[in-house]
């Protein structure tokens, strides 16, 4: 699940060197902008929906992994 993150980042961005502990603001300098394309594009990949208060509770990739996990998308 990882991977398949760390490709859908790579996809919006360009960043690359993606881990769990990867921040989206610290670590990949991205701006609120930059994280609601990410969630556009998880949305889009797993044909699911972010509610907005959600958004802001994902400030790292295992943020990410974690929700995904818990809307039962545990696997690629």
């Amino acid at each position: 699940m990882l991977e398949l993150i760390a490709n859908i980042i790579y996809e919006v961005t360009g960043k690359k060197g993606i881990t769990p502990d990867t921040d989206f603001a610290q670590d990949l300098e991205l701006n609120s902008f930059d994280v609601v394309n990410i969630v556009a594009a998880f949305e889009a990949h797993f044909n699911t929906t972010v509610s907005t208060r959600d958004i802001w509770q994902l400030r790292r990739v295992q943020d990410v992994l974690d929700y995904l996990e818990k809307k039962g998308f545990d696997h690629p």
